[in-house]
């Protein structure tokens, strides 16, 4: 069921933007942002070089999560726009948990795959442009990146699997990653916010401290760990109270 459900995800079009997106997104911006980069530096803010552009690549993982789910959704014609994929795939799997199991590994295994890769990209790549700078190569530090990368996928998915509506899911995550993060704005209201999902995850990477709020890094992949279970439970919950 793992294998079908990779070699469905990999058909689809959208996903391979995901996949592009969040390979090739985070290392150009090493480039890209080499002059800010050099004034981080100038103020002493080395920490997280190199970790730093990860969130454009995020796109790439919340696209992926999305576009599991939403394709199943979509209509398979106009001749029938009340159809779609979601019926034919209940009547090869009618076991709707092995699914969403299945449908949530191939995912968890493409995004960690591909965080993985981005992150240990970018950091090398801090390497070569700032080699005097640049933090040491932390394998641990790319396994947490790459989990985080992998549970942020798997909220989009649940999310997705909640409303049934990747159009609306996906807006929403990308105006809240790119141009205004609502997460942020309440850390600027309470200290709590900090543990939302998409704010406490970072801290198992980054070693900035830019909410006010230092959370240890297994702290902040448990909490992280927890928000997506939980999600996770929610969408199972309605998935199989709800026709197909």
């Amino acid at each position: 069921m793992v294998r079908a459900e990779l070699r469905k995800l990999f058909g689809l079009p959208t996903a391979w933007v995901g996949l592009v997106l969040g390979l090739i997104a985070a290392p150009a911006l090493v480039f890209v942002n080499a002059p800010g980069v050099r004034r981080a530096i100038e103020s002493g803010e080395i920490a997280d070089l190199g970790y730093e552009n990860l969130g454009i690549g995020l796109l790439g993982a919340l696209i992926l999560g999305v576009v599991t789910v939403s394709s199943e959704y979509t209509s398979t014609g106009d001749d029938s726009p009340g159809a779609h994929q979601m019926t034919a795939t209940l009547l090869a799997m009618p076991r709707r948990t092995r699914l969403l199991v299945a449908k949530g590994m191939a995912l968890a295994l493409v995004v960690a795959v591909q965080g993985a890769l981005t992150a240990s990209a970018a950091v090398l790549l801090t390497e070569v442009v700032l080699p005097e700078y640049a933090p040491p190569f932390a394998p641990d530090r790319i396994a947490a990146a790459a989990l985080y990368w992998t549970l942020l996928a798997l909220l989009a998915y649940a999310v997705t699997l909640i409303f049934r509506n990747g159009v609306i899911t996906l807006t929403v995550f990308i105006v809240n990653s790119t141009v205004v993060s609502v997460s942020y704005l309440l850390t600027k209201l309470t200290p709590w916010a900090a543990y939302l999902p998409d704010i406490v995850g970072a801290h198992m990477f980054l070693r900035g401290d830019a909410t006010g709020v230092r959370i240890a890094p297994l702290t902040a992949g448990l909490v992280m760990t927890a928000w997506v279970a939980a999600l996770l439970a929610v969408a199972g919950y309605l998935f199989h109270r709800r026709p197909a």
